[in-house]
């Protein structure tokens, strides 16, 4: 009994001090959170509203007349997948969502072009790099930009962008999509994967109002040297927000997880003590009878 005290004692000691570590995780995560979550959150209107009139643009201009490719819609004969994730755990189950979704794209999309080889993957973040080394084979995966996360500022983001954009303009893909993690709060992290490349047209309703609501733009300067300076600067714009919702999202989840891992730290060493206490009992109740029962025998 002895040593079964002393190794519930051991085990005590063992998950306090894991409730430490994780109760300081979350503090640190929580302190990361602040700063990624107001980065996010005073970008994303500002993203949106200029990728909406992108859209707006792409529906209503005539592509073909311009020397710009961004808004072309073409066969799609190859393919890149941008996947953005974070390059550490201890995050539940935000990496695996970010990954499924991806390979739910795949699946649905690119699955003839992934069949052909003809598909690119991008991983910003080594737990996507991780997860296509693995499971895709088939695959062409591009290892440059593994590491954006450890400087995240918009130079670097819209490198990768450029990129991107060189590869579609000289139809080396066709299609671009891009997975991460949208952040909703600290406990809600919503996976996506969005076509950046060609820029998606407006969806309306074919209805007789839609049919005769179409924009009329005025261009000053010129529409093919506006457009020129326009479409990358809002793509890289854009770009730039899906790799700060992935960085708010995954500290969001971090802090979630490691809160949850402290309480369930918590509960596990009210369990151990209980257990211990009840052990302990049980063994000065032996010793109290041994006593009695020898002090009787002695007696008699």
């Amino acid at each position: 009994m002895g040593a079964n005290l002393k190794e519930v004692r051991l085990r005590i000691k063992s998950v306090q001090s894991t409730q430490q570590i994780t109760k300081a995780m979350k503090l640190v995560a929580a302190a990361k959170l602040r700063k990624a979550q107001e980065a996010i959150t005073s970008m994303r209107p500002y993203s949106e509203k200029l990728n909406a009139m992108l859209e707006n643009i792409v529906s209503n201009v005539d592509m073909s007349e311009l020397q710009i490719n961004y808004g072309v819609e073409r066969e799609v004969n190859q393919a890149l997948l941008v996947v953005i994730t974070s390059n550490r755990g201890l995050c539940g189950a935000f990496n695996s969502n970010v990954n499924k979704i991806a390979a739910k794209t795949i699946e649905e999309k690119y699955k003839a072009i992934y069949d052909a080889g003809n598909l690119t993957i991008l991983p910003v973040g080594k737990k996507a790099r991780d997860f296509f080394n693995k499971n895709y084979p088939n695959a062409k995966l591009n290892e440059n930009y593994v590491e954006l996360f450890n400087n995240l500022t918009f130079e670097n983001t819209a490198q990768v962008a450029e990129v991107v954009m060189e590869g579609f303009d000289n139809e080396d893909f066709d299609s671009v999509h891009v997975a991460y993690g949208r952040f909703r709060n600290a406990a809600i992290q919503i996976p996506e994967c969005n076509q950046f490349l060609p820029v998606p047209k407006v969806e309306v309703e074919q209805t007789e109002s839609a049919s005769t609501a179409n924009a009329d733009f005025i261009f000053e300067p010129g529409k093919e040297i506006l457009l020129n300076q326009l479409f990358p600067s809002i793509l890289k714009t854009q770009f730039h927000r899906f790799n700060l919702e992935t960085n708010a999202s995954e500290h969001g989840a971090r802090m979630t997880a490691m809160d949850n891992a402290t309480e369930n730290a918590n509960d596990l060493v009210k369990e151990l003590k209980l257990t211990y206490n009840k052990a302990r009992q049980e063994a000065i109740t032996r010793e109290l009878s041994e006593i009695v029962g020898g002090a009787a025998a002695l007696e008699s």
